[in-house]
């Protein structure tokens, strides 16, 4: 599948990302209910992945491998508290603002990266969909749930 054809889909599941977060308050926002995250630590954390991979497409654009020596995801919990707590102070516009600056720098990374990169099965085709639309997929059913239950 061409890369753009992937930034398609990327962008139409974003889409429905946002809209699964459109009009919550930062009250709203800041409620813990999905175990120790509210809606803006799972946005926090969605847009720490987006900062992260900017790094690996560039470094494949290289010719590089994607994760500089010495980085480990393996401990994902770490990393996205480490995510979480950096935004930990911004309010509801402020961080979905820079959810939309996060996906934007993603994509703009991905494209430098070679067409070739993103065949099924090459690291730069797994970035975007594990870290974009898998990523949006699996975090856009528990926020729908959530505001059903409450009401929102």
């Amino acid at each position: 599948m061409p890369r753009e054809d992937i930034l398609k889909t990327l962008d139409t599941e974003f889409d429905a990302l946002l809209k699964t977060v459109d009009d919550l308050s930062d009250d709203q926002m800041t409620t813990v209910w999905f175990g120790e995250w509210g809606v803006r630590d799972i946005l926090a954390h969605v847009a720490g992945w987006h900062r992260e991979m900017v790094g690996a497409f560039e470094r494949i654009a290289r010719g590089e491998r994607p994760v500089p020596e010495g980085v480990d995801y393996s401990d994902a919990d770490a990393v996205n508290a480490r995510f979480t707590e950096a935004q930990r102070t911004l309010s509801a516009a402020a961080m979905v603002e820079e959810l939309k600056a996060s996906k934007e720098a993603f994509v703009a990374a991905a494209r430098t990266v070679p067409e070739d990169r993103f065949a099924e099965g090459k690291t730069a085709y797994r970035i975007l969909h594990t870290t974009g639309i898998d990523h949006y997929q699996e975090h856009m059913p528990p926020i729908q749930e959530w505001r059903q239950r409450e009401g929102i």
